[in-house]
């Protein structure tokens, strides 16, 4: 679940980050009133939109009078903002958030993410922040400083020290930068997120470190343990396919190519994506259902892929095990079934925990599927189904 930099920045001002003060807004007018009620000669203003490349893209303005927010305001909402990161179709501006600027001396990277080569946290850091970093970390990856952090122990104060040094900070700069990786550690943990990306991290003019910019994701599948964080998701950022899914508590992803693939596991999808490609097909959704999904969700599931006219055939490959069971996702695939007028080729591959049951309930209810003897055989199948389409 992506956040959106007002939200990531709240988040993290309540573990001791420092951030500007921000207030968010809907409307031209309310973006004046925001100007004029933070105070101070420069504002910046910033349309909220999950995706990188902003500044670049006309997306951050900086003004010096709260009239002239109020006017950059009214030029960014209801626009589309496109980005290196959005496509060429952009995303609507709905919020923009209105930050006193600051006199920025330096711009420092700082973030913390998921190393999934070694299961564990890692910082990455650079001495030279802001626009760019991509292109600098490809240019000379040297200049990125790693700091793993061995969850036994969590974030050593003597290594988050080490790492600010090498960033060329030193005296009360160091301390307030280690200080903040502390927070950002305590934040990433308590909050299950898989990336907090501070960039620039700054060092004002006089002195200061502050966060100008915040880029968080929480890990979706962690979400359920946080209630509090329902309210930040935004639909407006999504499509109704994507908020259909997360109604049904279902993994889905759009993809470009026209055979439907649900399975039960994401390591699993992956496998079976890279089937269909070996066998000259491309999946045209990937939807992963979860190992408590109920019948219900799977029908829910399976509607959504005959929803997709893109979709020439069905590929369901569930392996039954714990408390997903074969016979479940197959009533699951007759209740969808029954249910719409559209038919297509649908390939299923049974294993595991009710594999008999499942299949026997698909034929005893007239479900015209092809059953499948392994994985390849699936894929094979279901790209021959949509050659015949």
């Amino acid at each position: 679940m992506n956040l959106h930099e007002y939200q990531a920045k709240e988040l993290l001002k309540a573990y001791g980050v420092p951030v500007p003060a921000g207030v968010v807004a809907s409307t031209a007018k309310d973006a004046d009133i925001a100007a004029a009620t933070l105070g101070g000669s420069a504002w910046v203003v910033k349309a909220q939109v999950h995706a990188g490349g902003r500044g670049r893209a006309g997306g951050i303005k900086l003004v010096k009078s709260s009239k002239a927010a109020g006017e950059a305001a009214g030029a960014m909402l209801g626009s589309r903002l496109v980005t290196a990161q959005t496509g060429a179709e952009g995303k609507e501006v709905s919020q923009v958030y209105i930050e006193q600027a600051c006199n920025v001396a330096r711009e420092i990277y700082l973030a913390a993410m998921i190393d999934r080569s070694l299961g564990r946290v890692a910082f990455l850091a650079s001495s030279e922040g802001g626009e760019g970093i991509e292109e600098a970390a490809t240019a000379s990856p040297d200049k990125i400083n790693k700091l793993v952090v061995d969850p036994n122990v969590g974030l050593v104060p003597t290594d988050a020290q080490a790492l600010v040094k090498n960033l060329g900070l030193s005296g009360g700069q160091a301390d307030a930068a280690a200080t903040a990786m502390q927070a950002i550690y305590k934040a990433f943990i308590e909050s299950d997120a898989s990336l907090i990306e501070i960039n620039p991290l700054a060092v004002t003019a006089e002195g200061e470190l502050i966060a100008l910019d915040v880029k968080m994701i929480i890990d979706d599948n962690a979400v359920y343990r946080h209630p509090e964080f329902e309210k930040l998701w935004d639909e407006a950022e999504v499509s109704a396919d994507e908020i259909e899914a997360h109604r049904h508590e279902l993994n889905y992803i759009h993809m470009d190519g026209n055979i439907g693939v649900m399975v039960s596991g994401a390591g699993l999808a992956m496998g079976m994506l890279d089937l269909l490609k070996a066998y000259g097909g491309e999946a045209a959704d990937f939807m992963d259902v979860r190992p408590v999904a109920t019948r219900d969700q799977i029908a829910a599931g399976i509607r959504m892929l005959l929803a997709d006219t893109k979709v020439k055939a069905l590929l369901v490959v569930a392996m039954g095990g714990g408390v997903l069971r074969c016979d479940t996702i197959a009533e699951g695939i007759a209740i969808a079934c029954k249910e719409t007028s559209r038919h297509i080729p649908t390939i299923v591959r049974f294993a595991g925990t009710a594999k008999e049951l499942g299949e026997l309930a698909l034929q005893n209810q007239a479900v015209g599927v092809t059953f499948a003897s392994d994985l390849a055989d699936a894929a094979e199948k279901a790209v021959a189904a949509v050659g015949r389409a």
